[in-house]
């Protein structure tokens, strides 16, 4: 293994990801502890707006070639799920001496594992599995940053088309995420494990828009579409087959599996699972 007096014998974890809902998360919290010491890869160091204290590196994860320089001296990898080449990513970690990596993977694995998206995060897990290092898979479900979507459409006209207004669902907030992550990197115990991740509570597209308009403090209406108009409008900007996979995971095909609330983050972090309602206070700017 590598010789860690350069980092004062802390644990060396790189994030991917490191911008987004997770990553930002989870460097914030990485960087608080004594024992950890986070970088955030990222493509463009210069610009990436990371947290204060925390190192950029950089590199493309759809070019895993680039990736040696961040990769030197980490012990622990946390590596979000479909953003490059993730099999190619894993094989040069664990050519780097990556003892630990945590996927970021989706519950559709469990849910729904004949859709491309959930077969293609399968593969990866698997793939993860047979590299040697230790591995810990989150499976996460629909992100309470899904909403964002929506942001342009509120703020604009004052509410939400949809379709499925009905169908509740556990909605994550990403800094859950982050915190299971985080357990699982700094804590014993979480090696080999395979968490299912989602929110405290089902909570359906109107109780959503209802607590943005809370959150924003304006009323907002909620139009329900066809599933025909949505996939219309969808299909232009993210393909035919993904659209019909987005609508199946909204409301047109869920089960049992997918409904289900559970307590795996107040099991793993200690600390019950946080609300869409507290995720619609911390982003109301985006909407308001």
């Amino acid at each position: 293994m590598h010789d860690h007096t350069n980092n004062g014998g802390t644990t060396m974890i790189l994030v991917t990801g490191a911008t987004g809902n997770i990553g930002r998360a989870l460097l914030t919290q990485l960087r608080d502890d004594a024992g950890t010491t986070p970088r955030g890869l990222t493509r463009d160091a210069a610009r990436a707006e990371l947290p204060a204290g925390v190192a950029a590196v950089e590199g493309d994860l759809a070019r895993p070639q680039t990736l040696g320089p961040a990769l030197e001296g980490v012990d622990s990898l946390v590596l979000l799920q479909g953003m490059g080449a993730d099999t190619e990513v894993l094989e040069a970690a664990r050519r780097a001496g990556v003892g630990h990596v945590v996927l970021v993977s989706s519950i559709t694995v469990e849910t729904h594992p004949h859709l491309p998206a959930a077969r293609q995060n399968r593969a990866v897990e698997d793939a993860l599995k047979s590299t040697g290092m230790d591995w810990t898979v989150l499976r996460p479900t629909q992100f309470a940053s899904n909403t964002l979507w929506w942001a342009q459409e509120i703020r604009e006209h004052a509410g939400v088309e949809t379709p499925y207004p009905e169908v509740g669902l556990p909605a994550v907030h990403p800094a859950d995420i982050a915190a299971v992550a985080h357990a699982a990197l700094t804590r014993p115990g979480h090696r080999g494990a395979t968490y299912a991740l989602t929110g405290p509570a089902r909570v359906t597209v109107r109780e959503q828009v209802a607590a943005i308009a809370q959150a924003v403090g304006r009323g907002l209406s909620v139009t329900p579409i066809t599933r025909e108009e949505a996939h219309r409008r969808m299909a232009a900007f993210m393909g035919a087959p993904t659209a019909d996979a987005v609508l199946d995971l909204m409301g047109g095909d869920v089960n049992e599996a997918l409904l289900r609330v559970r307590d795996t983050v107040e099991r793993v972090t200690g600390a019950p699972a946080r609300t869409f309602a507290q995720w619609a206070g911390e982003n109301a700017a985006a909407f308001a």
